[in-house]
């Protein structure tokens, strides 16, 4: 299965995926490349560290979404890529019809809540800030309701009284970087290839 990641950020979930390749744990999956929508994004490091291509490629002006010009050159770079599935890992951009339809039924994220509760930004903040005793991530398909396509799956992680907004934040990072992986692994293994 030939996957492709794309992130905005450090990296640490795709950077999760590549050690769970490199250690023979990502089932019949195989990274191809990695696209950032930020050139100085830390998710490209680890294309080199792991020795898969990694590239900044130009979303266009917007901040949240692509440009026409942008989303056609995604679409096109990641087609080029043959790619069966599309992980999502920290890629800060509302997706249009255009490109989930380009890519139907092969698009992944992770987001950090226990989808439905707390979708778009900050889900572990939204958590927090309401005082819930659960939360945890959740991996879905990409539809073009944000963060409201199918559950693949979750990962629970319980709010400790002990807890601070950041070792709940830490706790959660190390579900992602667990089940994210384990997600693709297992589709992997599913796909009819």
């Amino acid at each position: 299965m030939r996957v492709v990641i794309l992130g905005s950020g450090r990296g640490s979930n795709a950077e999760a995926i590549l050690n769970a390749l490199q250690q023979k744990q990502l089932g019949r999956a195989e990274v191809v490349r990695i696209f950032s929508d930020k050139p100085d994004a830390g998710i490209l490091a680890h294309g080199a560290k792991y020795g898969v291509p990694a590239s900044f490629l130009d979303p266009g002006p917007f901040k949240t979404k692509f440009d026409d010009e942008g989303e056609a050159r995604y679409i096109e770079a990641i087609n080029a890529c043959e790619p069966d599935l599309i992980v999502l890992a920290g890629f800060m951009r509302i997706l249009k019809p255009r490109f989930i339809d380009a890519f139907a039924n092969r698009i992944i994220n992770l987001h950090p809540s226990l989808l439905p509760s707390f979708p778009g930004l900050d889900g572990i903040g939204q958590a927090w800030r309401r005082g819930v005793r659960i939360t945890g991530c959740t991996v879905h398909y990409v539809t073009a309701e944000v963060d409201g396509g199918p559950i693949i799956d979750q990962a629970a992680v319980r709010i400790e009284k002990t807890d601070t907004l950041e070792s709940l934040e830490a706790r959660v990072h190390a579900a992602e970087h667990a089940l994210l992986p384990a997600v693709v692994a297992r589709l992997s293994e599913e796909a009819k290839i």
